[in-house]
């Protein structure tokens, strides 16, 4: 890297990690229930919807009424968004009359913002209207991502709690978690996006003027939609001139932001992140990785001072910086070290195919591992235009489960899942009874962590071994061999880890990927979550142990490493070989010459 994009790095991790602590400690003080500096504005309108909803704030559930709750919940926003979607010709704002999704695209995609992934199986400027875009997308980035936040104040209660059955009250989590801060932020974000050039309005496409003219061959199609091909079997093209253009307009800001504060990803444009009018400018880049990262990283806070031991936090924070880090200088170097192939023909040098130039290399892998360290899903790179193992990189974020700071609430739960596995193990080593925050770690809580870990993990091996003997999966790869299948598995591992971003090079909007696909977001999503609640009401009703000589320190140095350790080992023994045929081979293929 270049002195300026060392800057560029360095001054990003002093700005998330100095706000890290008053988000938590605001957060901390808003779930609680305790005064904010938003109180006299937000407080009364959180009184009246709970008095329309009829919710009694001083309620608490247990873990099953509180799962159930957000099941229906979910259930309920999922039909609505089906219904808009396959309506949406009927629905207002729709100036380019775009028509209704058909019902395997709708199902994929309702279940896809529902459940958090926001995987884009469709053009969004081409397919969806402002309506949809507004209404249904970007209230359902509220609402997920507010989902995973109450399931982990909750799993945090479980561990704080003794001898109760209660573990909070999930409309109250829901209302609180959107109000008062995923709504206020997202209002500053928009209006700062707007600054930089973001668009936000209402207006038709417009049509206008090339500069220059461009013609490109495109296929000649007969009445029915089938290509024409002459006598010896050759498709027949014609040429076209283009003289002018169509620019998308509509109300991208609002969405933006709550994109990537959410840790959604659904871009408003196909080309999302990468889109100048959905992310100008380096500042504008810069911000929006700051947003991906910033509630997750204030929840290790909170995490900390709702426990009683801020080290505790802080050491969960360490974990996922570390793995951040490693990430990002690996990613780093694969790129600047280009395509050895390239470098034969005389182009040597950083690989910089499917990079904006606008943000520089430093400013691409940043946001690349941001978005799939966390569940974000966003993009502002071609991830099909990096080298093999610069591929891997966001491939394996994904794949150990999203926990570099993960999905805003769900990344803090399976890093404690992880945590509580790592107790478990170093309990067996030295003997002793494993116990964490002062809560006996047993039976239960080992199935239910393991729940937690592997769910998505088995869905994304079973899935690609289904698509690879499957020929309408197949036939949708655009590219054969090693990287092929890497396109497949990081479909699979971004919907079933509701990550949502995509590898490109594959037709994703086929029944196969539209409902398997759909399956696997369903099972990625509710299972572990479920079983987090689970996981909390079990630990709410233990009682209190308190620290002894032979309780392993879970807030020092050895254990965050230990930590780290167990992730990666993990993570290494359930995919290094599909992760050895995908991007290894394809890396030592481009080694060999080919």
């Amino acid at each position: 890297m270049n002195m300026s994009e060392w800057l560029q790095t360095i001054i990003f991790f002093i700005v998330l990690l100095s706000l890290t602590k008053p988000m938590g400690v605001f957060m901390m003080h808003v779930y609680q229930g305790e005064r904010t500096f938003l109180s006299p504005i937000l407080n009364p309108i959180e009184n009246l919807i709970y008095r329309l909803c009829s919710v009694d704030q001083k309620e608490e559930m247990g873990w099953k009424r509180y799962a159930w709750a957000m099941v229906l919940f979910n259930l309920v926003l999922f039909i609505a968004l089906f219904a808009m979607l396959m309506l949406q010709h009927l629905m207002p704002l729709n100036p380019q009359k775009v028509p209704a999704f058909t019902w395997q695209l709708a199902l994929n995609t309702a279940i896809s913002f529902v459940t958090n992934t926001n995987w884009q199986a469709y053009v969004g400027e081409q397919s969806a209207s402002y309506f949809t875009q507004m209404v249904g997308l970007a209230v359902h980035n509220f609402v997920s991502a507010a989902t995973g936040m109450a399931i982990v104040i909750a799993l945090i209660r479980g561990f704080v709690r003794r001898k109760t059955s209660a573990i909070g009250n999930f409309w109250v989590d829901m209302t609180r978690s959107t109000l008062y801060i995923l709504l206020p932020l997202s209002i500053i974000g928009a209006i700062f996006l707007v600054s930089q050039g973001v668009i936000q309005n209402f207006g038709k496409y417009k049509t206008v003027p090339l500069i220059q003219s461009t013609s490109y061959d495109k296929p000649k199609l007969d009445d029915k939609g089938a290509a024409i091909k002459d006598a010896t079997g050759k498709q027949v093209t014609e040429n076209v001139i283009v003289k002018e253009v169509t620019i998308p307009m509509g109300p991208v800001a609002s969405q933006e932001v709550i994109k990537e504060l959410g840790t959604n990803g659904g871009g408003f444009f196909n080309a999302n992140s990468a889109h100048p009018f959905e992310n100008p400018t380096p500042l504008s880049n810069f911000v929006e990785i700051l947003l991906i990262l910033l509630v997750p990283a204030g929840l290790t806070y909170t995490f900390g001072l709702m426990v009683g031991n801020t080290r505790q936090g802080r050491g969960v924070l360490a974990a996922m910086l570390f793995l951040l880090v490693l990430a990002f200088g690996s990613l780093q170097w694969a790129e600047s070290s280009g395509n050895p192939l390239l470098a034969k023909l005389g182009v040597s040098g950083v690989n910089m195919e499917g990079k904006d130039v606008r943000f520089g290399l430093a400013g691409s892998s940043l946001f690349t591992v941001a978005t799939t360290g966390t569940s974000c899903g966003a993009v502002n790179t071609m991830l099909d235009s990096l080298t093999p193992i610069g591929g891997m990189i966001p491939l394996s974020l994904i794949l150990t489960g999203e926990v570099v700071f993960g999905g805003v609430g769900s990344g803090l739960y399976t890093m404690l899942a992880f945590a509580i596995i790592a107790v478990f193990v170093s309990g067996l080593m030295i003997g002793r009874t494993p116990e964490y925050l002062g809560k006996k770690i047993e039976v239960a809580e080992m199935w239910l962590s393991i729940l937690v870990i592997l769910t998505a993990g088995v869905m994304v091996l079973v899935l690609s071994g289904i698509a690879m003997i499957t020929p309408s999966a197949v036939a949708s790869m655009a590219n054969p061999g090693a990287h092929g299948l890497s396109e497949v598995l990081y479909a699979m591992a971004s919907m079933a880890n509701n990550n949502g971003s995509a590898f490109a090079g594959l037709n994703a909007n086929v029944n196969f990927y539209n409902l398997l696909g759909s399956l696997a977001m369903l099972l990625g999503r509710y299972v572990p979550a479920i079983a987090v609640l689970a996981m909390a009401g079990s630990l709410a009703e233990k009682k209190y142990i308190p620290p002894s000589l032979g309780t392993l320190p879970t807030d020092r140095a050895p254990f965050v490493v230990w930590l780290v350790l167990v992730i990666v080992i993990i993570g290494a023994l359930t995919f290094f070989p599909a992760l050895a045929l995908g991007p290894i081979v394809e890396h030592l293929t481009m080694l060999g010459g080919n």
